[in-house]
């Protein structure tokens, strides 16, 4: 998520006394008067949205296939924009130009649904920080066996195996956040998310080139209309698969958790809602245009056998210094992007003990760790976080407070269609998440713990 501090960093909270509406320095709230727009709000939810979900397009697309490969895609990007609307009319409370502002997808939870709705959405962001915390670590540690590996194919040729085993690399990346993860407000400098942002449209625009390469070097397009062929796997893998590629897709996807965030950096007039609607038409269009191209070229570089990571999965060897620098910048991009924050524990005040943060944020960083080492499969770690960060946090919440803030009566046409919608992406969640458990218990089949080695 590399426009979350991008985000953060517009505006910082201000205590002052100073009249709040008449001002021309600080806006209705008594904050910073707000100087974001269409396209700062724009670029945000790009840099936000493009990060290492679009390494696993390319084999998502091939378990799918052609046409619904594509047309997945093309379903996700739409419900992730209207569900995106939605969130975006409940900034405000009450009246959407004048009425009080949230400042986070927490906070607006708990203006319009409050309540259970309150923890249970706090529960749920605190599972998906964590899983997204040991997805990182299992990238990292990926991509920086990839950097050694590539130099070994290069200097003793690619039939050599160059076998190596993914612990160190996690150990050394879960030392290097237990020291990251004590330095206050490391989330708000203001240089990082720009590092974050260079860094993730590096290795994406690598990864698309090298794609581009390949099928213009060998002249063809692989694959086939319905995906990944009966023989290659059985018929119960292409239904798990299948089921996978969903969740691989929504976490592509995801970033419905900071837009509130990158709302409360633009100004208005107009309100801030109009504008965010057109920002997310911008950046989804964008963002989809992007996958479409990575997920496509990738598929039709290596048809049946795209790679689970395309930069690390050595469907390409050459150029291996351009290897080498896509994969240092996924290192770099998921270092800091990996931030454990202020604590929120539902239903109770954040916690800032300096004692507490030592201790509380060294034993998370080694869980993740330890639970990366344990299961070390990327792409199932991805369909897995896709799958249950897609249905609440994109769909539901945003459903349900729209419904609560606009009070669409119970039973009518619109309350009718938004019930419909939730319970699909609810029924897509289940498969997706039931395709990545499968793919899990596949993979621990054949693996001995704290002993992966690639």
């Amino acid at each position: 998520m590399a426009g979350v501090t991008a985000a953060k960093n517009q505006h910082q909270v201000f205590d002052v006394s100073l009249p709040q509406s008449g001002s021309k320095c600080f806006d209705d709230d008594g904050r910073l008067k707000r100087t974001g727009t269409l396209w700062t709000a724009s670029a945000h939810i790009i840099t936000a949205v493009i990060g290492s979900g679009v390494l696993s397009l390319a084999w998502a697309t091939a378990q799918l296939g052609w046409i619904a490969g594509p047309s997945v895609m093309f379903l996700f990007s739409f419900v992730t924009y209207y569900t995106s609307t939605l969130l975006a009319a409940c900034y405000r409370s009450g009246d959407p130009v004048t009425g009080k502002r949230n400042y986070t997808y927490v906070d607006a939870v708990r203006s319009n649904l409050g309540g259970f709705q309150v923890k249970i959405c706090g529960l749920v962001q605190y599972l998906n920080l964590f899983g997204v915390a040991i997805g990182y670590t299992i990238a990292s540690s990926i991509s920086m066996m990839a950097i050694e590996r590539s130099n070994c194919f290069h200097s003793k040729g690619d039939k050599n195996p160059c076998h190596m085993n993914s612990n160190p690399y996690m150990i050394a990346f879960g030392i290097v956040e237990i020291v990251l993860s004590q330095i206050p407000d490391f989330d708000q400098l203001w240089w990082l998310s720009i590092v974050a942002a260079v860094m993730s449209f590096t290795y994406s625009t690598i990864g698309l080139g090298l794609g581009i390469a390949k099928v213009a070097e060998t002249g063809k397009f692989r694959g086939s209309l319905t995906g990944i062929s009966i023989g290659t796997v059985t018929e119960t893998q292409k239904i798990w698969r299948s089921f996978q590629a969903l969740g691989d897709i929504a976490f592509a996807y995801s970033y419905s958790i900071i837009l509130i965030e990158i709302q409360d950096t633009v100004k208005s007039p107009p309100s801030e809602s109009k504008t965010m609607k057109k920002a997310s038409l911008i950046s989804v269009g964008v963002t989809t245009l992007f996958y479409m191209l990575c997920g496509c070229f990738g598929y039709a570089s290596f048809g049946d056998l795209s790679p689970g990571n395309l930069l690390t999965g050595f469907g390409f060897y050459n150029p291996y210094w351009l290897l080498d620098i896509a994969n240092a910048a996924i290192v770099i991009h998921l270092v800091g992007a990996y931030q454990d924050i202020k604590v929120p524990i539902p239903g109770f005040k954040c916690y800032n003990l300096n004692l507490f943060r030592l201790v509380w944020r060294t034993i998370f960083v080694i869980l993740t760790t330890v639970i990366s080492m344990l299961l070390p499969f990327f792409n199932d770690v991805v369909g897995l976080l896709g799958a249950l960060g897609f249905w609440p946090l994109t769909v539901y919440f945003p459903v349900e407070m729209y419904i609560a803030q606009k009070k669409i009566p119970k039973w009518s046409t619109k309350w009718l269609c938004l019930q419909i919608l939730s319970v699909a992406c609810l029924i897509i969640t289940i498969a997706a998440a039931a395709g990545s458990i499968a793919g899990v218990v596949t993979d621990l089949k054949s693996y001995k713990p704290f002993s992966t080695s690639y």
